[in-house]
């Protein structure tokens, strides 16, 4: 979509990301979080957000139509000496919003990012086997499946198996 703009959050956006994710979280059951259920409020949210002010292996992207916050993607690294090269995505796009190629340009955004930062090289990801789209779009990039997790989720009473998806990065 043109009308998308794609930028690093600001600490004034804590509030809206926050809301976004606990609203996303109502809308999809492939999330590890339910409606409500995200972990950090507004400043705790601002306070990561001026963490990742300067951070060489950890990012966020936003996705907005107008002020609307319609997608966020995160590269998420540990600082450790044997880790730091490998960073976690993770992404969600607003269900209205899907199928835009917005999660295609977010994650293009972060494969780009990480080849110049100067420290990732492996790109990893978690997702649930069902979730076909989002299994399918992971794959048009590079990724590939290095090993199911059975029964890693429990929702409503049924079991369900994540992909653990990665790639290397050059």
């Amino acid at each position: 979509m043109d009308n998308i703009i794609y930028r690093n959050p600001a600490a004034g956006d804590a509030k809206k990301i926050v809301d976004f994710y606990n609203y996303v979280g109502g809308e999809t059951s492939f999330l590890s979080f339910e409606k409500d259920e995200y972990p950090l409020g507004a400043e705790e949210q601002e306070a990561e957000i001026k963490r990742l002010e300067g951070n060489v292996n950890n990012t966020m992207l936003l996705a907005l139509d107008g002020e609307e916050i319609v997608g966020i993607a995160t590269i998420n690294s540990s600082h450790k000496l044997k880790s730091r090269h490998e960073g976690e995505l993770g992404i969600v796009v607003a269900q209205k919003y899907q199928g835009q190629g917005i999660g295609s340009r977010l994650i293009q955004m972060l494969i780009d990012w990480c080849k110049g930062n100067g420290v990732t090289t492996r790109i990893r990801l978690d997702t649930r086997t069902d979730n076909t789209a989002a299994v399918s779009l992971y794959l048009k990039f590079g990724f590939v499946v290095e090993g199911c997790l059975r029964n890693q989720t429990l929702l409503n009473g049924k079991y369900y198996d994540l992909y653990i998806m990665g790639m290397m990065i050059k």
